[in-house]
């Protein structure tokens, strides 16, 4: 009974995250993120995974990207400025920032 109960806790952990990978996914869609990044290469931006790996042990990273994604930004990338998102809720950019930084190579 122990390993039945203790294989579901793991199970409902995976499938809340994948839940939480697909909205962030759906998040990125929605609010035109794909149109500049991509998961796994440089399009216009970087790939979240070169910017996982850039904040990687950041401990302020997710306020800084938090920011960033909202008041755009420039040079930390390159020449071709991020533009804002002031339009974005703070509740999906947040989302998104934790998506992005969770990203692995």
């Amino acid at each position: 009974m122990k390993t039945l109960v203790t294989s579901l806790i793991v199970s409902a952990g995976l499938l809340a995250g994948a839940g939480n990978a697909l909205a962030s996914d759906a998040l990125a869609k929605k609010h035109n993120c794909l149109a500049c990044h991509a998961v796994d290469k440089k399009l216009v931006g970087p790939s979240y995974q070169e910017v996982a790996a850039k904040y990687k042990g950041d401990a302020g990273a997710e306020a800084k990207l938090v920011a960033k994604v909202k008041n755009g930004g420039s040079g930390a990338w390159g020449q071709v400025p991020m533009p804002p998102n002031a339009t974005v809720p703070e509740a999906d950019i947040k989302a998104l920032v934790k998506w992005v930084l969770a990203a692995k190579k």
